[in-house]
């Protein structure tokens, strides 16, 4: 593993600063790719899906007032 130094950004960020707008388009598809890949594993791996579900639950009832 190459450690990268601390003022090295990454290649689109080495342009220059991005408008606001292109950071936006830019989130919405991260997002998009995202809930796309979740929804692929849940219909491969249903069983750990549903583990997660019941996982999450567990741990919003332990922090509910």
């Amino acid at each position: 593993m190459v450690a990268q130094p601390a003022d090295s950004a990454g290649p689109e960020e080495q342009s220059g600063s991005e408008t606001p707008a292109e950071r936006r388009r830019r989130r919405a598809a991260f997002l998009r790719e995202l809930t796309e890949a979740r929804e692929l594993q849940a219909r491969v791996h249903p069983r750990r899906t549903k583990t997660e579900r019941m996982r999450q639950a567990v741990r919003m009832r332990t922090f509910r007032i």
